[in-house]
């Protein structure tokens, strides 16, 4: 990815909120000389090591799991995209004195750099489907638990699935959100994205904002 200095973010704090805040993920990989992408769920945990540990899971069918399963390990890029949006040049106060303007995107992305193993214990994958269902059922007045479906279900479900687990060796952020413009065009970019009033435009003109 190419890494202005100014748009750089080397903290790894920083990073790893973003990846959980935006924890479906993008996990490309490469097997046997074939390039492949896999959209899924992930769940950090950052308490295992400097640069954490991922984990998730795919189906068994998965050709990655069919491809990679007799590697013993596979090297992944694990892809967690933040808030994004358009930035319009009128909203640049600069564009009335030169018109020196042009469109851009501001955004923020995590490339979390690892190895990927798999992991077929029932235990640990039970573990894994318990906390990524608490982590997004958890704000719920009455969250879904794994319990409340049948446990010969359950099982069932486990057959077909693969738990992964990625060892982090580096983490790699992009933080665009205006830093290289003058004071005035940046405050009319906040101001142009919150005028647009969507979800992403108000986390994006936050960011903007600082």
């Amino acid at each position: 990815m190419f890494q202005p200095p100014m748009f750089r973010e080397e903290r790894i704090d920083v990073m790893q909120r973003l990846m959980k805040a935006h924890s479906f993920a993008t996990l490309v990989s490469c097997v046997e000389g074939h390039l492949s992408a896999n959209h899924l769920p992930l769940v950090v945990h950052p308490e295992l090591s400097d640069n954490g540990i991922i984990r998730g899971h795919v189906a068994v069918a998965n050709p990655l799991f069919k491809a990679g399963k007799a590697l013993e390990k596979i090297e992944v890029m694990a892809v967690f995209q933040g808030p994004q949006a358009y930035v319009s040049p009128a909203w640049y106060p600069s564009k009335q004195e030169h018109g020196k303007v042009v469109p851009t995107w501001n955004y923020a992305v995590v490339h979390a750099h690892g190895s990927l193993r798999f992991v077929q214990e029932t235990e640990w994958l039970m573990a894994h489907l318990a906390e990524l269902t608490l982590r997004n059922e958890g704000h719920r007045n009455v969250p879904w638990v794994i319990d409340d479906a049948p446990a010969d279900f359950i099982q069932r479900q486990l057959k077909g699935l693969v738990g992964i687990e990625i060892d982090v060796s580096s983490l790699v952020g992009q933080w665009k959100f205006s830093q290289n413009k003058n004071p005035q065009d940046k405050n009319g970019v906040e101001l142009g994205l919150l005028a647009d009033n969507t979800e992403q435009t108000r986390a994006v003109s936050d960011l903007v904002r600082g």
